[in-house]
């Protein structure tokens, strides 16, 4: 099941199913994508003791640990409750690859759209941090 909804960032698809994200943007099937939480609770994969309260605090940050496991923690709106009643969920933009944003596009590839159609919006991208043992690296 692929939802359309609007992220805190940008127009995104959302699935428990990474590998059915990827086909429908047309990129390889073994891509990661992210794994959206409202929940800290919710992400297995260790994050090293000193940037908790930093994975904590940050907003609209995505977050890439060494083993290349990348993971957003979602804390207010629309898209908090979403992922509050549906669990986890993989994450990626409502796009076809290498395009930007269209509303029809997104729709058509959709299996549930969450929210109005005309909400929809492609914003600024989240900023993303590269999490190492002693240092951290901005890679957006």
């Amino acid at each position: 099941m692929i939802y359309l909804v609007q992220t805190d960032t940008t127009a995104g698809f959302l699935s428990k199913d990474m590998k059915a994200l990827n086909a429908l943007k047309k990129r390889p099937l073994d891509k990661p994508c992210i794994l959206c939480s409202a929940s800290f609770g919710e992400i297995t994969p260790r994050v090293p003791n000193r940037y908790k309260n930093l994975v904590r605090r940050t907003k609209k940050t995505t977050f890439i640990l060494q083993n290349g496991f990348s993971f957003r923690i979602v804390k207010e709106g629309a898209h908090a409750a979403f992922l509050k009643k549906t669990g986890a969920m993989y994450s990626t933009s409502a796009n076809e690859t290498g395009k930007s944003f269209d509303v029809d596009f997104a729709k058509s590839k959709a299996d549930v759209i969450v929210g109005d159609e005309k909400d929809f919006f492609e914003g600024i991208p989240s900023s993303i941090l590269k999490l190492g043992h002693k240092r951290l690296k901005k890679i957006r």
